[in-house]
């Protein structure tokens, strides 16, 4: 089918072919079996970019916690876009909040990772378990303070 070769040699070009037919109604002609890997594809994306802004927004949350005297502007705009963009991320798609209470712990091990890299404290300076609930992290408010952690 020449949809197939299309999708392996221009993919663009197939995914513009395939609106197209969808738009015909053509669904004879569907590359179906790429059409659905691509759909599974995009469903991934959208799972994978909240657990990493939301790993990216924990990373912060413990660089503005546990290194208090380096804080600065452009750590608390981190903070503050990776909030906007999770919570438009959760808009165009309400599917996936449940998955924000199931991705936390993962989320919370790239932070921490991000955390150690950046600030270059070892990993016993921080906790081993996430010291924010979700609610707290997605909080326009919410600043961490490291009496949070020593309690």
């Amino acid at each position: 089918m020449y949809t197939s070769h299309l999708y392996e040699t221009d993919f663009y070009g197939w995914t513009q072919e395939q609106v197209t037919l969808l738009r015909a109604r053509q669904w004879d002609r569907l590359d179906t079996l790429n059409l659905i890997e691509e759909i599974e594809s995009l469903g991934r994306k959208e799972r994978q970019e909240l657990r990493n802004r939301l790993g990216v927004l924990l990373g912060h949350l413990l660089k503005w916690q546990f290194q208090p005297n380096k804080r600065s502007n452009s750590w608390l705009g981190t903070i503050r876009e990776q909030r906007v963009q999770i919570k438009l991320l959760l808009q165009d798609s309400p599917s996936l909040k449940p998955y924000l209470d199931e991705v936390f712990l993962d989320a919370y091990e790239l932070g921490l990772a991000l955390a150690m890299q950046q600030t270059q404290l070892g990993e016993q300076v921080f906790p081993e378990e996430c010291p924010y609930t979700p609610e707290q992290v997605m909080n326009p408010e919410f600043l961490p303070e490291l009496h949070q952690a020593d309690g």
